[in-house]
């Protein structure tokens, strides 16, 4: 038994060979031609080798030529390779300078969560204009327009707001701020 394996093997070994030193260059240039890149050529005729060697009994079963066969597995497999290509998204090469893709947004979360509960904590009035300055985007006259109340106090209460979110978060208090 161990003697047909290593006959086999021998065959096996023999056919490759013959195939690769009869077609291999007609297989290569075909699939180059087919792809635009040799590296993926070179893969793609190893492949199709690997399927002549795993099949045998297809290069002779007399439906055509054995270059035949070979190069429309190199057909198959350089279709199939583009499909799968197509099937996945682009690869990034990684580098120090690209930032990645998705970014971990749990700290976003979370400081959104720290400024809710801290706008919370402010007066109904102050929160207010605070939405209407910073959120909406508004001048100080528009916000007051839109709250019924005059500039002046939509600058103090901003200014007090402001004061009451940097106490809750502990950062350091303005020069003179009693």
């Amino acid at each position: 038994m161990t003697g047909m394996r290593a006959r086999r093997q021998v065959a096996d070994e023999a056919l490759v060979r013959t195939l690769f030193a009869e077609h291999g260059k007609a297989m290569l240039a075909y699939a180059t031609r087919l792809l635009g890149d040799r590296a993926a050529a070179e893969d793609v005729v190893q492949e199709a080798l690997v399927r002549a060697w795993r099949n045998p009994d297809s290069l002779v079963n007399g439906k055509g030529s054995v270059r035949a066969w070979l190069l429309t597995v190199v057909r198959n497999l350089v279709v199939d390779k583009v499909r799968a290509r197509a099937a996945r998204p682009t690869e990034v090469a990684e580098s120090p300078t690209t930032v990645p893709i998705a970014r971990d947004h749990s700290s976003a979360v979370v400081a959104s969560i720290v400024v809710r509960e801290a706008l919370d904590g402010l007066s109904p009035e102050h929160r207010e204009v605070l939405e209407q300055v910073y959120l909406r985007g508004h001048t100080v006259p528009e916000a007051a327009a839109h709250l019924g109340i005059p500039a002046g106090t939509v600058k103090s209460r901003s200014h007090r707001a402001l004061r009451l979110l940097r106490e809750s978060f502990g950062g350091p208090q303005p020069v003179g701020a009693a």
